[in-house]
């Protein structure tokens, strides 16, 4: 815990036994309410010297967040002032801690020195200002960022058409990489697109925050911010945007809808008050096309685990499977392909050629890998120099990255047979002018302070000017030694000490018992007595005043030279931006080429051939998650082969229906498939013995269930809801994968909603899919689905024991082995026989009244031709339906006037007729 910053003079609080001290408030005090009023959906970082402070409301809501010490200072209307506090050099720890938790912080700072505080007359308070809003889309410092992903600050605008579509423009960026995006989308596509893009913070207008067919959907979102609806008026966008690029028009970056300039417009103008007078370096918009990239909704990354964990861990997730990156830019830019498979073929193209190449060139992946590894984060060192957060590491990182580039560019160039996307890279990296870095490399010293303030990280030699002040500077230690020696002789006292604090300064200090003699003696006339204290006691003297002023004016001297190269320096990167954002975007495209192919190396995966068809042939296919976790516990994995390819004479793809029992690999199956089709669109190899496969637009995949206790909806409704989108949206050329439909209710219920679902995809969707089921019955429909194809999962029996082979196979399965799974969990002895009575009873009853008439029921296209309920009917005439007996029953029986007697009795009366069927 830290404790608060001791009190400083111009903060000393009222005294309570003052007059009307419980009305009056201190300038200091005046200062900070008034702040702290223009800025009041934010906690307040108050600077005092080496603290910031908060006080009252926002002192208790830190200290509880933080863990920190509350204590009080002063009082305010009668009231004691809550103050807690943070030291300066631990703020960004905090600052974390804060935003992590929800929070906005406006930091303010001291704008002169308390020294020119004074000139305007002893009680003046320093005078100070926010410089900036840390909110959790503006974030820059590399301790409140992961380096490996990208922070994105998103908007989102809307327009409804005459039809009353409601159409939206997203625009995205992050200040601490300079990248900036823009794309329009419909409705149904925007939860999707979010997820995709995963931003850090969400900006909205406060009329479409509190919409209400959305805002139960914003509200499920963390970091929503609401901006006054005016921020997002098209009509001044243009211009808005216009004016935040210095630019005369924004139609010099290209063409965009009003809807993406009106979210640009909004994201730009929320950088300029969170920002306030830095201005980041930002590219100027570049817009995305939502068709150039497979469509994903959330529940699908959320099953496949992308990016994370179902729990929430980068570990276990497919990056974490596949990233051998060795720079932060590198792994920003792998988790963002993940993220977005491509749609293009010739774009997937030209990234697996990369891909090939270094797969192929083994000595000269390893060579680049090395070189890479030495570049640092030139994105983000570029962007804390642009907003004036910068240091000299940045410098120093950007001038690295630029000597890494160049030796790649010289290396690459000389290489043969290399493809097109690694030859512009190459040349984009030899593009910078290589006396920036040099005049980097020549100012700067070897070991460098994280501050620029800090000092002493320009090179000694580099300015006559800079070497003189610290000659002086320095050489004053040598002449405090002398000093020291000196007044011990002259005062008999061994133990007498020069020293310094920013209260007295210089001074000369002694045991208290020696303080006394100096004072009777004849040296009281040049030692003139500053301090008291518990055994000891202080003096200043006239030459320690003098060398504390040469001293200080030669330091400050110092900083000021250092500051000035500084400056200069910046400023010559900055001119430099655009080229260095190139710079920064090609190391990056080199590191993914060169990771992927090292991943591909190391488990011998292979390049899939993607076209425009709608092709999926897998052979020998692997999961790259489960593969590992297998591999480390010494077990094999089990490759399978999947074909959802159009079968012959027929003009879609096929739908895999896949039995078998639990724990035998159905579900594994089912999501390394559709990790293979993302992997191959994202540019990569694959784990596989060979893999063909058309563009997949959409993929969808529900695996595996969880309620969403929040919004009210059950595990059911969840899976309702999820398939409910799929079946809207899919098309011929998605890809869904689907397993245990309808288990989250009564059997038939159940059984009837798979059966529909499935005809629904194979009649309508017409697309490609797995199809997981423990409904048996379901097989059946492959003789009546042309495109259907059962699939199974081999298992061996043992001594009533189960042994699970993970081999897919075409056929069927005749039963789930739900028993032998449960007795694996470890159930009770009793419990597993008792439960293998209770299956044969009930299976034996199975074959006494087996399900009849599903071979007459019509098919899903049919059924939607029916125009009533009677039409329904006779087409199902031979299908389970009421008897006559049953139909005359229920339509005698009114519900809502029965006692309770008499319903119980109605009751036995319809199991009876139903015995009796």
């Amino acid at each position: 815990m830290q404790n608060a910053a001791p009190l400083l003079p111009e903060i000393e609080a009222v005294p309570e036994t003052a007059p009307d001290a419980n009305q009056r408030v201190t300038p200091m005090m005046e200062q900070y309410i008034e702040i702290k009023s223009a800025n009041p959906d934010c906690l307040l970082f108050y600077r005092m010297g080496d603290f910031y402070e908060l006080f009252f409301e926002d002192a208790e809501k830190a200290s509880r967040a933080l863990g920190i010490v509350l204590t009080k200072r002063g009082r305010h209307q009668g009231q004691d002032i809550p103050m807690c506090g943070v030291p300066v050099e631990r703020s960004d720890e905090y600052l974390h801690r804060l935003i992590a938790q929800g929070f906005r912080v406006a930091v303010c700072e001291q704008t002169e020195d308390p020294a020119e505080a004074k000139k305007r007359g002893a009680k003046s308070v320093v005078k100070r200002g926010v410089v900036r809003l840390v909110t959790p889309g503006t974030l820059t410092e590399d301790t409140l960022l992961d380096a490996k992903r990208n922070n994105w600050l998103m908007a989102v605008s809307r327009t409804k058409s005459s039809e009353d579509e409601a159409n939206f423009g997203l625009a995205w960026l992050d200040i601490s990489t300079g990248e900036f995006r823009v794309a329009e989308c419909d409705q149904m596509r925007l939860s999707a697109e979010i997820a995709r893009i995963e931003p850090g913070e969400l900006l909205l207008s406060d009329t479409l925050y509190d919409d209400p067919e959305l805002k139960s959907y914003w509200r499920s979102l963390a970091n929503v911010t609401p901006m006054p609806k005016e921020l997002f008026e098209s009509a001044t966008a243009e211009r808005r945007l216009a004016a935040f690029f210095n630019v005369a028009t924004s139609e010099s970056f290209g063409t965009f809808s009003r809807l993406e300039l009106s979210a640009a417009a909004a994201a730009a103008t929320y950088i300029e008050r969170t920002q306030l007078a830095s201005r980041p370096a930002l590219s100027p918009p570049a817009r995305e096309h939502a068709a150039g990239v497979m469509q994903i909704d959330a529940a699908t990354r959320n099953n496949l685990e992308l990016l994370r964990t179902m729990g929430g861990d980068a570990r276990g997730s497919l990056l974490s499977a596949i990233d051998r990156t060795v720079t932060a830019a590198g792994a920003r830019m792998l988790a963002r392909r993940l993220a977005s498979p491509l749609c293009g073929a010739k774009e997937i193209a030209r990234r697996l050629d990369s891909v090939e190449y270094f797969f192929e060139h083994w000595t000269l992946r390893a060579e680049i890998r090395k070189a890479l590894a030495a570049a640092p984060d030139l994105s983000r060192s570029l962007s804390r120099i642009a907003l004036d957060r910068g240091g000299p590491r940045d410098l120093a990182a950007i001038g690295q990255a630029l000597s890494a580039a160049f030796a790649l560019a010289t290396v690459l160039k000389s290489s043969d047979g290399v493809p097109d996307e690694i030859a512009l890279a190459a040349q984009a990296m030899g593009a910078p002018d290589r006396g920036l870095r040099d005049a980097i490399a020549k100012a700067l010293a070897d070991e460098l302070p994280l501050s620029k303030r800090d000092g002493g990280f320009v090179r000694e030699g580099y300015n006559q000017d800079l070497d003189a002040a610290r000659n002086l500077r320095d050489e004053a230690r040598g002449v405090i030694a002398g000093l020291q020696q000196s007044y011990a002789d002259e005062t008999q006292i061994k133990s007498l000490k020069v020293k310094y604090n920013n209260v007295l300064g210089f001074f000369v200090e002694v045991p208290s018992q020696h303080g006394e003699k100096i004072l009777n003696s004849k040296s009281r006339e040049r030692f003139i007595h500053r301090q008291s204290m518990a055994g000891a006691m202080r003096f200043s003297t006239a030459e320690l005043g003098e060398l504390e002023s040469k001293i200080a004016s030669a330091g400050d001297r110092a900083i000021q030279i250092e500051l000035g190269v500084f400056a200069e320096l910046a400023a010559r990167v900055l001119q430099s931006a655009s080229l260095l954002e190139m710079v920064a975007n090609a190391l990056a495209e080199i590191d993914v080429a060169g990771a992927l192919a090292e991943r591909a190396a190391e488990s011998n995966w292979v390049r899939p051939e993607i076209d425009d068809s709608l092709a999926f042939e897998i052979e020998g296919g692997r999961h790259p998650v489960v593969e590992a976790a297998i591999l480390h516990d010494g077990g094999p994995f089990v490759p399978n082969d999947c074909s959802l390819s159009p079968p012959a004479g027929a003009s879609a793809g096929a739908i895999w229906l896949v039995t078998g029992p639990n724990m035998a690999g159905k579900s594994t199956f089912l999501r390394q498939n559709a990790i293979l089709a993302i992997l191959s669109q994202t540019g990569s190899f694959v784990p596989a013995k060979s893999a063909k496969i058309g563009i997949v637009d959409r993929l969808f995949s529900r695996v595996g269930a969880a309620d969403d206790l929040a919004r009210g909806r059950s595990t059911f409704m969840v899976e309702m809801v999820e398939t409910a989108a799929i079946l809207h949206q899919a098309t011929a050329r998605s890809l869904v994968i689907l397993d245990e439909i309808g288990r989250g209710t009564a059997t038939f219920d159940g059984l009837s909603i798979a059966w529909a679902t499935l005809e629904h995809l194979h009649e309508v969707n017409q697309c490609r899919g797995l199809f997981a089921t423990h409904f048996h019955e379901l097989t059946a429909l492959a003789a009546r689905l042309p495109r259907q194809v059962n699939a199974t999962v081999r298992v061996k029996e043992w001594e009533n024991d189960v042994i699970f082979l993970h081999e897919v196979v075409r056929g069927t399965a005749d039963r789930s082995y739900g028993i032998q799974v449960a007795k694996l969990a470890g159930l009770p002895h009793s419990v597993i026989e008792r439960a293998r009575v209770v299956l044969a009873e009930l299976e034996s009853e199975q074959r006494a009244k087996p399900l009849s008439g599903f071979d007459d029921l019509p098919l899903f296209q049919n059924i939607k031709a029916l125009r009533d309920v009677k039409a329904l009917r006779a087409a199902s005439a031979d299908a389970p339906a009421k008897t006559d007996a049953l139909g005359a029953a229920l339509d005698a029986m009114h519900p809502d006037e029965m006692s309770p007697k008499e319903a119980m009795e109605a009751l036995y009366k319809l199991k009876n007729i139903l015995r009796d069927r």
